[in-house]
């Protein structure tokens, strides 16, 4: 015998997502009585206390309660898919997804694939989060996002990936930069010229490593965790960079001209991936996100992402 209902894990995530419970009362459309019964019930059920109560300032959840957060969540997607499947309404598939994007892929890739799910599927509603790969990894742990764009580099064992494109790296140079007239460019070309750095966790890495295995130091002048505002500071001549994601247009946001060009004898790919956590079962909307995600990506796959 469950010593538990799911109605009472809704109550819980809710509160927990929310931060307390007259939030969590609204959002589910009940009164705040109900849900406070409800969770307190389930502490006693289980024999631990699952939220801090703080007065007038909401609720936290206690170790406890994130513990079982991401068995919680699981458990409420899949049972929503069992009734789908027991008390099918229509043809309709109807339901929340969690999504996380990278920085600089959120908007480079994940506008076309929104705009893919609202003509596919309607009544699909994407939450969207964007972070950096620490972020999202611990929203994918957690429970709070149940699948992310991101860069697949360094990403933990127990992170399930699906590729949706494999990208190369390229140099972005002033437009009236002396090697813009080559086809590639030798990063030792440009190693002792100021180089601009897209400062943000796993990409600061993927470069400076560039530099460390062609046994090369490079020269930076600025940082940046803004990919528009390395772009930009090249645009006005303040260096070159290295990048992966690549806007639509060789134009900075206030009308800078750059030159693109491919690195020369360069073996650093990256692959954007959807990720998911292994000990989260994907449920249908997620299985159809994936596929929808990677009909989108290979359809539009150029050198513009």
């Amino acid at each position: 015998m469950h010593r538990f209902s799911l109605r009472q894990l809704e109550y819980l995530v809710a509160c927990i997502d929310h931060g307390s419970t007259a939030r969590a009362a609204i959002a589910l459309n009940v009164s705040q009585p109900t849900i406070s019964i409800a969770v307190t019930k389930l502490e006693d059920q289980l024999g631990v206390q699952l939220l801090r109560r703080h007065h007038s300032q909401g609720v936290t959840a206690t170790a406890s309660a994130e513990n079982i957060l991401p068995s919680a969540r699981a458990l409420l997607a899949h049972a929503t898919d069992l009734q789908r499947q027991v008390i099918p309404t229509d043809d309709k598939v109807s339901g929340e997804l969690r999504l996380g994007s990278f920085t600089t892929l959120a908007s480079s890739v994940l506008p076309r694939l929104v705009n893919a799910v609202s003509r596919e599927y309607p009544d699909i509603h994407l939450r969207i989060s964007e972070g950096t790969q620490d972020e999202l990894l611990e929203g994918l742990n957690s429970g709070q996002l149940e699948t992310a764009l991101l860069y697949d580099l360094n990403l933990p064992d127990d992170i399930l990936k699906t590729e949706l494109l494999e990208l190369t790296t390229h140099a972005v140079l002033p437009n009236d930069h002396s090697l813009s007239d080559q086809e590639e460019i030798d990063l030792i070309d440009l190693a002792s010229e100021p180089f601009i750095l897209l400062d943000v966790p796993p990409s600061r890495d993927f470069f400076l490593g560039m530099f460390k295995n062609a046994n090369l130091s490079p020269k930076i002048v600025h940082s940046s965790p803004s990919m528009e505002l390395v772009r930009g500071l090249v645009g006005y001549g303040l260096g070159y960079s290295l990048l992966v994601s690549r806007p639509s247009g060789d134009i900075t946001y206030d009308g800078q001209p750059l030159c693109i060009r491919p690195l020369k004898n360069t073996m650093a790919k990256s692959s954007i991936v959807l990720a998911r956590h292994r000990g989260l079962r994907s449920t249908q909307i997620m299985t159809l996100f994936s596929q929808l995600a990677q009909n989108a990506i290979h359809r539009s796959a150029s050198p513009d992402l």
